[in-house]
């Protein structure tokens, strides 16, 4: 057999970041030499050089190959190396030159924008257009039973300001939905309910619960109108439930595609199960029971913070006391573990450790205490939660967690084991451990700690364009897929009474949080 007959052992091709072609003519020789993209700053320079190599090694490669194909390689490579020339000089600089976005007028784009990474279609959410008595009318309600003078209703709504600070997530949340200007929102308001993907009620379920100062006897006729002389939750809960069961979009999927905020533990108690399918907007699930609430359909929001954020910067100067608490010494349930936190911290060194109600002047307390300590004490109260964890997490003082069975807002996007440090209600009553642990903490450790305070800050920030109320959302659209899912399945489900939540159930954590240390 002559040399010529014999076949030819391939060679080696270097790795390449352009697609292999699936032919092996000479453009795969031409594949083979291409320079691979360069991320780095001297990516201009090499962008020439590169060609002109390229050009050289086409040269000699040709030099074996038909004289007739090389000068016209060589004219293809000359345009292309003229092409980088004007595209690395004359076009604007990528910023980001890890990006997988390129031009698609390029015709060497790796990814075409039709496939470029796009964000997903806004979630459409129907604001349900309530009677008046269930938003604005609360509020009212809340001020005439303050103040009888006041005339209501208040023609002017831009007038009225919601009278409180920890439970205004449903303020905020109803005031996003009704303003003209919602740029940069997940979600987008629809005013066909036929286009909606979930329908958001705007009942003011936890301003609610204290409307009336005195609460009204057991079986009085409560008149519900705004200015009667007596306000009662428990009626307009009631008379909630008869509105909105009237509506052909609750019926139509037996509420899964619902959206109920009851920020309050105690807020829409005594409609709970019949509004369980829902999405609930909590602030714990404290005293839901495992049918009614989960960490898969609901949502956990962050109570408003009630003192002023900390505006400088991370540092341990001024910051002189070890550790800081101020709340109430005695709760019931798991709150209970604030008198033991009292009997072994109130006559530790560096500990500011204190009783008090809510006031103005324990606000101003509180703020004065939270700028100027390292650590702030979050122990359970009666409920899992409150507000002086984020209270604490604005001040830039890292949170010390005592609840073990806290539930905490948003932690797809926030490690807490970054910002706080979580430690078991049973070690933190040892006698001497809490503070000796915290004394060990170095210098460099709690800046860490204050740098990512400050890096999530924002989610906590009602009133920041880019804060809790678009995160809010956020986590309200990751729902929709169950949504739907538990809709589909609803629909051929077989009605049956079980004695036990079915395997559709996912409850809340109830085993415990893991200690930091």
């Amino acid at each position: 057999m002559s040399d010529r007959s014999k076949p030819r052992k391939p060679k080696k091709q270097g790795r390449s970041s352009f697609p292999s072609p699936s032919s092996t003519s000479s453009s795969s020789s031409f594949s083979s030499l291409l320079p691979l993209s360069s991320s780095s700053s001297d990516g201009e320079n090499l962008t020439l050089k590169n060609t002109s190599f390229l050009i050289y090694q086409i040269n000699s490669k040709m030099g074996r190959k038909s004289p007739c194909l090389k000068p016209t390689l060589v004219t293809i490579l000359t345009f292309v190396a003229l092409y980088a020339f004007f595209n690395t000089f004359l076009t604007p600089i990528n910023p980001n030159p890890l990006s997988f976005e390129s031009s698609s007028n390029s015709p060497f784009s790796i990814l075409s924008s039709s496939s470029s990474f796009n964000s997903p279609p806004p979630v459409k959410v129907y604001l349900y257009d309530l009677p008046r008595k269930f938003t604005y009318g609360v509020v009212e309600s809340y001020l005439k039973a303050r103040d009888p003078s006041i005339t209501v209703p208040i023609d002017d709504v831009l007038n009225l300001k919601y009278p409180g600070n920890q439970h205004s997530a449903e303020w905020w949340l109803f005031s996003d939905l009704i303003k003209e200007d919602r740029y940069g929102s997940p979600i987008v308001r629809v005013l066909d309910p036929e286009d909606a993907d979930l329908f958001y009620v705007p009942f003011f379920s936890s301003l609610s619960l204290v409307a009336n100062p005195i609460r009204p006897v057991s079986g009085v006729n409560v008149n519900s109108n705004v200015g009667g002389s007596v306000y009662s939750d428990e009626e307009m809960q009631q008379s909630l439930m008869e509105w909105l069961e009237e509506q052909i979009y609750w019926k139509r999927n037996n509420g899964w595609d619902h959206v109920f905020i009851c920020q309050d533990p105690n807020a829409l108690y005594k409609v709970i199960d019949r509004i369980k399918n829902g999405i609930l907007l909590v602030s714990d699930f404290g005293r839901l029971t495992r049918d009614q609430a989960s960490l898969v359909k609901d949502v956990i929001l962050p109570y408003s913070h009630r003192i002023n954020p900390f505006k400088g910067e991370i540092g341990v100067e001024g910051r002189n006391s070890l550790l800081f608490f101020m709340g109430n010494r005695y709760r019931k349930e798991g709150g209970k573990v604030r008198d033991l936190l009292f009997q072994v911290l109130e006559s530790e060194e560096d500990v500011i450790i204190k009783h008090g109600a809510q006031s103005r002047e324990s606000r101003r307390m509180a703020t004065q205490g939270m700028h100027s300590s390292k650590f702030c004490l979050h122990p359970a109260g009666d409920t899992p939660s409150a507000c002086r964890l984020f209270d604490a997490i604005v001040s830039l003082c890292i949170p010390v967690i005592v609840s073990d069975q806290i539930e905490l807002p948003f932690e797809d996007a926030i490690d807490y084991k970054k910002i706080a440090i979580f430690v078991d209600s049973d070690t933190a009553v040892k006698p001497g451990h809490l503070t000796k642990m915290l004394r060990k903490i170095r210098t460099e450790k709690i800046l860490e700690y204050q740098r990512e305070l400050k890096e999530v800050k924002r989610y906590f920030e009602y009133d920041d364009p880019n804060g809790t109320v678009n995160e809010i959302w956020r986590q309200v659209t990751l729902k929709l897929p169950l949504v739907k899912l538990m809709i589909n399945r609803d629909k051929r489900l077989v009605r049956r009474e079980l004695s036990e939540p079915d395997c559709s159930c996912l409850c809340s954590n109830k085993t415990g949080a893991r200690p930091t240390f």
